[in-house]
């Protein structure tokens, strides 16, 4: 027999199957579908677009030179009322997020219908945009700061509860099992098995919620839930556009301060 008749095909490596290269295909179709299809029932106006810089331009010099007057007169207020939504609503969805955490975490709560409970609360409350909270809370308790802490918080809840009960599915065994051996009580449990390893955690979810809330917060005012936000929809109703300049380079060193200050801190905690 000769030698060609031996030799083998050589072999050609590829990272994907035939299966998985066509399922590819098929999300990169389907996405392009997606995609134009939604442009179909998107109107946009061609000659809006078509001097759109020049209007952006024209924007921003309307904007300079900021009205510095403008800020103690009713910027500081509104902010340090921004301040005060963004941590009392955060306070809040904390000890609201708690118990439901603890009813998800399914190493705690064996229950399903329970698990099921609490992760319809947690997705319920992630699932409504904090300025949907706030105009349901406008119409129910009027303008003003209340309905903003409210908006915050219950915004809040499903953001801190899901990361509070991952971190508790994560929690150690070892330690729980040595105190259920000696006969300890379920709050002895959470207090000295469960919240020594999840304290990191808590205070890290807690600043970063912080961190987000302040963010929301400054713009929950354009729909009367109070903040700096009922600055900047007054500036921007009466078109005082060195006001809305003053007023968003304002928001915009407030959230990089604070993005500043809860990084550190929480590199400090974990």
């Amino acid at each position: 027999m000769s030698t060609g008749e031996n030799a083998v095909a050589p072999r050609t490596w590829e990272a994907h199957s035939r299966g998985e290269r066509l399922a590819r295909f098929a999300v990169y179709l389907v996405t392009v579908a997606a995609v134009i299809w939604s442009a179909r029932f998107v109107e946009i106006i061609p000659e809006f677009l078509y001097d759109a810089p020049q209007q952006t331009v024209d924007l921003f010099r309307r904007m300079w030179p900021f009205d510095w007057s403008h800020y103690p007169k009713a910027v500081h207020a509104a902010l340090i009322e921004t301040f005060h939504i963004a941590t009392l609503g955060t306070l809040l969805a904390l000890v609201l997020a708690a118990p439901v955490a603890l009813m998800a975490a399914r190493n705690i709560t064996r229950s399903r219908a329970l698990n099921l409970f609490a992760t319809f609360i947690l997705v319920s409350s992630r699932s409504v945009n904090s300025l949907i909270w706030a105009l349901l809370f406008v119409a129910i308790f009027g303008p003003g700061a209340l309905a903003g802490v409210l908006a915050i918080a219950f915004r809040s809840i499903g953001f801190v509860g899901k990361l509070l009960a991952e971190a508790i599915e994560e929690a150690r065994e070892g330690p729980i099992e040595a105190l259920k051996a000696t006969g300890a009580s379920p709050a002895s449990l959470l207090i000295k098995g469960y919240w020594p390893q999840i304290e990191p955690s808590f205070w890290a979810v807690a600043l970063f919620r912080w961190d987000i809330n302040i963010r929301e917060s400054a713009v929950l005012g354009l729909v009367g839930a109070g903040g700096i936000g009922v600055a900047l929809e007054a500036a921007l109703s009466n078109l005082y556009w060195d006001q809305v300049g003053l007023i968003l380079a304002v928001i915009f060193a407030v959230v990089i301060v604070v993005e500043i200050f809860t990084s550190a801190i929480r590199k400090r905690i974990i």
